[in-house]
């Protein structure tokens, strides 16, 4: 697991430093060209780079091994990351809505775009490709959710320059300024939707969202031998990361190595189905009945 974080931390250091350099040209070429629809995306770049800085601030604490004054790990950290990317792209939305929205009261100078400067622009294009796909498959390699979140973030950026190509296109071959304010709003709409869907899978496992219905787990404890019913099944976390399961039992057995050996195999398959995971069991007297399988 360290070892994973280590390799989470190098990605991020790469993406940093492609994020700082695609921030930079695009400002440039964004200035040179009047683009506001340019300006406002080397604007969500520098974003990245901050997500960046972010996420490996955020990694340095999401441990998940516990400790005194985190029993439970510090897993949350990574989640809590992913949340302020998610702030930085709403800052973003917020800027380039400004910009577009003063652009269309308030006329300025013409955009020029030069061809040397759209080949720029596609080159930025292919290095933004490039590092999403990167950081995609790592994060899902990894199992990372701060890495994961990072490239959704870069995915936004590959989606809006590509939508600012097309406009410094249209600007470049039919002189159409209108087109690089309209899709200065397109710009903002992606952001903000890559906003939502990082809080989305996030939010969840901070408010200790079920991370698994409890009918499945009932049904796999039911499966094992000597177990007459479980009840009271709670789970919270992320099924593949870290989850943490809670349930009372009761057992068909004589004496306590037994019903320890039963509680043992119930452990092992939940660990086999949903883990790494974390199990308790309360086990009751075999007289005790309960019909509530989770909390209503």
């Amino acid at each position: 697991m360290a070892d994973h974080r280590r390799q989470a931390q190098r990605v991020l250091f790469l993406a940093l430093g492609v994020n700082v350099t695609l921030t930079v040209i695009k400002a440039i070429v964004g200035i040179l060209s009047q683009s506001l629809s340019l300006q406002a995306d080397a604007l969500h770049s520098l974003t990245d780079a901050g997500s960046s800085i972010l996420g490996l601030v955020a990694m340095q604490w999401a441990s998940p091994h516990p400790d005194r004054d985190h029993p439970y790990g510090h897993q949350k950290f990574e989640a809590l990351g992913a949340l302020g990317i998610a702030a930085f792209l709403g800052m973003v939305c917020f800027e380039i809505l400004q910009s577009a929205v003063e652009r269309l009261l308030h006329q300025s100078s013409a955009i020029t775009i030069t061809g040397v400067e759209l080949w720029i622009v596609i080159l930025v294009l292919g290095m933004n490709i490039g590092l999403t796909l990167y950081e995609h498959h790592m994060g899902y390699k990894l199992n990372n959710s701060v890495l994961i979140a990072d490239a959704k973030h870069t995915l936004s950026d590959v989606w809006t320059t590509i939508i600012v190509l097309l406009g410094l296109i249209g600007v470049w071959t039919f002189n159409w300024d209108w087109l690089d304010v309209v899709l200065a709003f397109l710009v903002a709409a992606l952001v903000f939707w890559s906003a939502w869907d990082v809080l989305k899978s996030n939010i969840p496992w901070l408010v200790d969202e079920v991370a698994i219905a409890p009918e499945a787990i009932h049904e796999l404890v039911m499966s094992v031998p000597g177990v007459v019913n479980c009840h009271d099944i709670s789970s919270r976390g992320m099924v593949g990361r870290q989850v943490f399961i809670e349930m009372h039992l009761i057992v068909e057995a004589e004496d306590i190595p037994t019903a320890h050996d039963i509680t043992e195999q119930i452990e092992t398959l939940l660990q086999d189905r949903y883990g790494p995971a974390r199990v308790v069991i309360h086990v009751e007297p075999p007289d005790y009945e309960s019909s509530q399988i989770s909390f209503s």
